[in-house]
């Protein structure tokens, strides 16, 4: 598994509202994501970024789908880190490889 951590660009909540539905729409048509959801603020209510985790074989294949995400493409994010992610507890389900 990969973890995505994706961080926006100052003053994109423009670009991040325009292109939500098709990110999740993304998310929904992707089997290979495992679990998702928005980095927030100390508020707790504006996104300032994203956390995917993607059952993937290997890194080539995490990128290939990060470039194909909308957020991605709308030029959303000022920072994009790809790990290889260990499942060690809690209710994620394990790798299907």
């Amino acid at each position: 598994m990969f973890c995505l951590i994706c961080l926006d660009k100052l003053e994109s909540r423009h670009i991040r509202h325009a292109n939500r539905s098709a990110h999740l729409a993304y998310l929904d048509a992707s089997p290979e994501a495992v679990c998702a959801g928005p980095l927030v603020d100390e508020d707790g209510e504006t996104m300032i970024g994203s956390m995917i985790l993607l059952d993937v074989p290997d890194r080539y294949t995490a990128e290939m789908w990060n470039a194909q995400d909308p957020y991605t493409r709308a030029g959303l994010f000022a920072w994009i880190e790809i790990h290889p992610w260990k499942h060690l507890y809690g209710s994620v389900p394990p790798p299907s490889h």
